[in-house]
């Protein structure tokens, strides 16, 4: 049984130890030179760079960390905000503390800022200087909007040049889906070539982690990368955390990566705790604002770029989640228990949002008048419905080793479920009622996803559809890319969703394993056997660029020929690009090199 903590006692022992903001201790307008170096012989690094994140119209949180050769210091570090790079125009200034309790990070509300302004910052200890980092207010009123979106950063799988294409975009923010870091150890997932790529795990911290101490060092590694320097150094974050900030496949009261005492399995300790651990982490290392001083767990919360854009973050994971659905809790010798599973899945009270966070959202698209209503998330939310007999396929390639035999037999089921359901758009009159039956009996693909909590996704449609409001969804977590309508069970369309592919983490590529053209071929037929799908990539590193203005929304996904070479190019032959009308509509669908 899963020790769980109560709402109360979480946000107590959060309290005393997330650290979300620096302590400040003076607050100077326009240029403080004070030197806060104690005397004491300390000396510090910034070898983790700069951030920035959470943008307000006045206000913006930067953040860095000190690397002091005294491991039981106390600083008070400088923090100036500046118009300009040489800081000739320092706009504010303070000093700040930091310690062990905070892990030397350094957190910073700088507010009294003016709207749609872009600043410099840097950080001082004595004489040592930070990297300068950029950030940008958002706008109280704008006619443009350009956002760079990402998500699944997997360090030991390959380097992170998706990173630093991000950097060289001129945005006003990068959206981070979640999957910032990942928890496995050494020998875990997709680190397998990372000797060779000169990226193990640090020494200190190759299992997986579970402890605090565990949780900071894999950000530490993590945040020594270059390229995720660059791109925290030249644009402010929006971040929202998926589950492998804390572990594979999280819900409320545990994860598929995680295991308490049996007597079968390692003990773990208590989720509660490992929770805990990861989420203090999370804030001492990400440049994120909490929602409330009394309570660190909640990160959903809005963003106003003018009346243009309303962009509302989501929490799908971490704090409501009921347990993923399993397949395979419903099998018996006479195969699947549908009628069990139908009533499971169906059931209304089943929730990824949980009921405070949806009467939030619910409420927040009540009282939009943004031009567009985007919501960023995690998971996707888009109905990813595909033959039933396909499901045993597809678990067979993604649980592993895949034989030539399983590939060749999958070749050919999908060879005929593409050519059945293309008669039947055809309005072929031949068809037998077995061939249907093929193409029409569908079953949902990933029960992680929004298809494991189906009733909840219609709430939010009908909710939607009765505002007449359209929505754009951003979606990670596949490592995938893909475009979907967004259809209600009465074929009403509420919206699209855009998904970005992953910084490094392997897609299906790595469990196909077959040649590119072949790989097309899938895409094709996934696009043609998933009623809503429209576009996907299947293969391929990269990111997603979304520009809005009053009239279009523009996509661009961007792809990296390679992660696992010492050099890479854009692959513009595979970039593909869509521009929508305010009513979401298509007007025009082309590769990017086009």
């Amino acid at each position: 049984m899963t020790n769980t903590l109560t709402r109360r006692e979480l946000i107590q022992k959060t309290l005393a130890g997330f650290g979300a903001v620096s302590l400040p201790i003076s607050l100077t307008a326009c240029g403080d030179d004070s030197d806060d170096s104690s005397g004491s012989g300390v000396s510090v690094q910034f070898e983790h760079g700069v951030a920035s994140g959470d943008p307000l119209q006045d206000r913006v949180i930067i953040w860095t960390r000190a690397t002091p050769s005294d491991v039981q210091a106390r600083l008070e570090i400088v923090w100036e905000v500046a118009l300009d790079a040489q800081f000739t125009q320092i706009k504010t200034s303070g000093k700040v503390q930091t310690s062990p309790a905070q892990d030397f990070t350094v957190k910073v509300d700088v507010t009294g800022l003016h709207a749609q302004q872009r600043y410099f910052y840097r950080f001082r200890f004595g004489q040592t200087v930070s990297p300068i980092g950029q950030t940008k207010t958002l706008p109280l009123q704008t006619n443009q909007v350009k956002l760079a979106v990402c998500s699944c950063s997997n360090y030991p799988a390959g380097y992170f040049y998706v990173y630093r294409e991000m950097a060289k975009q001129d945005v006003d923010v990068v959206l981070h889906l979640g999957d910032y870091i990942y928890e496995y150890g050494q020998n875990g997932y997709a680190t397998e070539d990372s000797e060779k790529l000169g990226r193990l795990l640090a020494a200190d911290n190759q299992q997986e982690i579970l402890s605090l101490e565990d949780y900071r060092k894999r950000y530490a590694l993590y945040r020594q990368d270059a390229d995720l320097q660059a791109l925290h150094q030249r644009h402010p974050f929006i971040v929202i955390w998926d589950d492998h900030e804390l572990a594979n496949d999280t819900w409320r009261n545990g994860a598929e990566n995680h295991t308490e005492a049996t007597a079968q399995a390692q003990n773990e300790g208590k989720f509660s705790e490992r929770k805990l651990a990861a989420l203090q982490a999370y804030f001492e290392w990400m440049p994120i604002r909490p929602v409330s001083e009394d309570d660190h767990l909640h990160i959903y919360r809005q963003f106003n770029f003018g009346s243009l854009i309303q962009l509302t973050m989501l929490d799908t994971r971490i704090i409501a989640r009921d347990q993923q659905l399993d397949y395979a809790n419903y099998m018996t010798a006479q195969g699947l228990n549908t009628v069990q599973f139908q009533q499971d899945l169906l059931a209304q009270d089943r929730t990824l949002l949980g009921y405070e966070q949806r009467d939030w959202l619910l409420q927040k698209m009540m009282q939009s008048n943004a031009q567009w209503n985007v919501l960023g998330q995690q998971i996707l939310m888009s109905k990813m419905f595909i033959p039933a007999e396909l499901l045993l396929s597809l678990a067979e390639i993604t649980s592993g080793s895949v034989s030539a035999e399983t590939l060749t037999k999958m070749n050919t089921q999908i060879t005929e479920l593409v050519s059945i359901k293309l008669r039947a758009q055809a309005g072929d009159p031949t068809l037998t009622d077995l061939e249907k039956a093929r193409v029409n009996t569908l079953a949902p693909y990933n029960l992680d996803a929004w298809d494991g909590y189906f009733y909840e996704r219609e709430v939010l449609y009908t909710t939607l559809k009765a505002l007449n409001k359209k929505v754009v969804v951003l979606a990670g977590d596949t490592h995938n890319a893909w475009y979907s309508k967004l259809l209600s069970k009465d074929q009403d369309v509420v919206g699209v969703e855009l998904a970005t592919s992953s910084v490094s983490s392997p897609g299906l590529e790595k469990y196909l394993s077959i040649p590119l053209a072949q790989l097309q071929q899938f895409e094709y037929a996934f696009q043609t056997l998933i009623n809503d799908l429209a576009y996907c990539n299947l293969n391929q590193r990269g990111y997603l660029l979304v520009s809005f203005t009053e009239q279009n929304m523009q996509a661009d996904w961007i792809f990296v020929d390679s992660i696992k070479q010492k050099s890479y190019v854009v692959d513009e032959t595979r970039g593909y690009q869509l521009i929508f009308n305010a009513q979401l509509q298509v007007l025009e669908s082309l590769p990017q090199s086009a």
